[in-house]
C-alpha cells in the first residue's frame, strides 16, 4: 500500500512509529495540493474577499457539524476518547456566531454549500456509524491545522476584509487553548497512544489522505461556484434595461450563485 509505505519514513528517511508522524508523511503531497488551490492562494496573498469568506464559512459549518456530531456520538469509543476535546476544540458554535454576524438571525435559510461539502459531511457521518476509529484522521488534520494556521489566517482575514473588530472571526479563536503549541503536543501524544491493529492504522492513514482530498474538492467547488456566479452577474449587467435583473448587486450575485449551483451540479442546503 503506497500510503503506508510513504508513512513509514520521516523527513530524515528513518522509520517513524508514531501515528502523528505517519499521517504527516502520508499526507505531505496532499497538504501541498490543498495549499495551492485558488481559494487558499487568495488567502496566502491576502486577497480573500468577503464573498469568498462567507461561502467558506458555510462549508466549514457543514463539515464541522458532521465531524462534531460523530465525535460526540462516539466519545467513549477507545480510538476517539483519547482525542476528544470538545471544550477546547469544538468549532460549531463559533461558526454559528460568525454566520449570524454576516447573514443575520435567519442565517440557516441562507447557507449555500457545494456538492463536495455535502459529500465530505456524508463521509464523516458514514465512518462515525461504521468505523469510528477513522474519525481520528479527520479530527487530527482539521483541528491541528486550525491551531497551526488559525491565528495567521484570522489576521489575514481581518486585514483583507477591513474588519474593525473580531466579530465574524470566532472560527479562528480557541479560548479554551492557552498555548496552541503545548496543546498540539498533548493532542499528538494522546493520538499516538491509541491502540490500533496494523490494518486499522493503514485505514486511518488512507482516511487522512482522503480528508485532504475532500478539502481540495471543497475549495475547488467553492471557487467554481463563485466564478460562475460572478460571470452570471456580469452578463446580466450587460443586458438591455428591459431584460436586466434588479440593479442591486446583492440580488444579482444571489441569482448568480443559484445559476452556479445548477451549472456545476451543486446543491443549496438549508441547514
Amino acid at each position: 500500500m503506497d500510503t503506508m509505505k510513504s508513512a513509514r519514513k520521516n523527513e530524515t528517511g528513518e522509520v517513524g512509529s508514531d501515528l502523528s508522524e505517519q499521517i504527516k508523511a502520508a499526507t505531505k503531497d496532499n497538504h501541498v495540493r490543498a495549499e495551492n488551490t485558488q481559494l487558499m492562494l487568495s488567502y496566502q496573498n491576502g486577497e480573500i474577499t468577503l464573498v469568498q469568506y462567507k461561502v467558506l464559512l458555510c462549508s466549514l459549518y457543514e463539515i464541522y457539524r458532521a465531524l462534531e456530531d460523530e465525535l460526540d456520538r462516539n466519545a467513549s469509543h477507545p480510538a476517539v476518547a483519547p482525542i476528544y476535546f470538545p471544550q477546547e476544540l469544538a468549532r460549531v458554535e463559533s461558526l454559528e456566531r460568525d454566520l449570524e454576524h454576516f447573514f443575520g438571525s435567519e442565517w440557516r435559510k441562507r447557507v449555500i454549500v457545494p456538492a463536495a461539502t455535502l459529500r465530505y459531511g456524508q463521509r464523516l457521518r458514514q465512518i462515525g456509524r461504521e468505523n469510528p476509529e477513522l474519525l481520528v484522521a479527520h479530527a487530527y488534520t482539521r483541528y491541528l491545522g486550525d491551531l497551526s494556521g488559525g491565528q495567521v489566517l484570522g489576521k489575514i482575514t481581518q486585514k483583507s476584509l477591513g474588519l474593525s473588530s473580531k466579530e465574524g472571526l470566532s472560527f479562528f479563536h480557541f479560548p479554551g487553548v492557552s498555548s496552541p503549541n503545548r496543546f498540539k503536543q498533548l493532542y499528538r501524544s494522546r493520538m499516538n497512544s491509541i491502540e490500533l491493529t496494523e490494518k486499522e492504522k493503514a485505514a486511518v492513514l488512507e482516511e487522512a489522505v482522503q480528508a485532504f482530498d475532500f478539502s481540495v474538492q471543497v475549495f475547488d467547488d467553492l471557487q467554481k461556484m463563485l466564478s460562475v456566479a460572478t460571470e452570471t452577474a456580469d452578463q446580466h449587467k450587460d443586458r438591455s434595461p428591459a431584460a436586466a435583473l434588479p440593479s442591486s448587486p446583492i440580488v444579482q450575485f444571489t441569482v448568480g450563485l443559484c445559476v452556479a449551483l445548477a451549472t456545476i451540479g451543486v446543491g443549496m442546503y438549508a441547514l
